[in-house]
């Protein structure tokens, strides 16, 4: 789905938060570490499995700013706390954001 739909329905995918300093990396298209979702700040709000799909939500934002695939577990994310742990395929201003409009 692209952000406009999740942004219409955010209960459709489920949620992972990063911390605030992660924000400006996300938009800028890169993938998400998972020290970015275990820090303070930083939510992992459904448990997903390896290959998943997820909205990516910010610290103190109400909408998605990124849709991403979950490159292990959050139980894995927690626990390894090291590497990527979210690959982006579409993010808030991107080509995709800005072909919807």
């Amino acid at each position: 789905p692209t952000l406009r739909l999740v942004h219409k329905y955010p209960d459709m995918m489920p949620k992972l938060r990063v911390d605030k300093g992660a924000i400006k990396f996300v938009i800028s298209g890169a993938n998400i570490m998972c020290p970015g979702l275990t820090s303070k700040g930083a939510t992992i709000h459904d448990e997903c499995d390896e290959d998943e799909p997820c909205a990516i939500f910010a610290e103190g934002k109400e909408h998605a700013l990124a849709i991403g695939i979950t490159k292990m577990s959050t139980a894995d994310i927690k626990s390894v706390n090291k590497g990527i742990g979210v690959d982006l395929v579409h993010y808030l201003n991107d080509g995709l954001w800005q072909a919807t409009k």
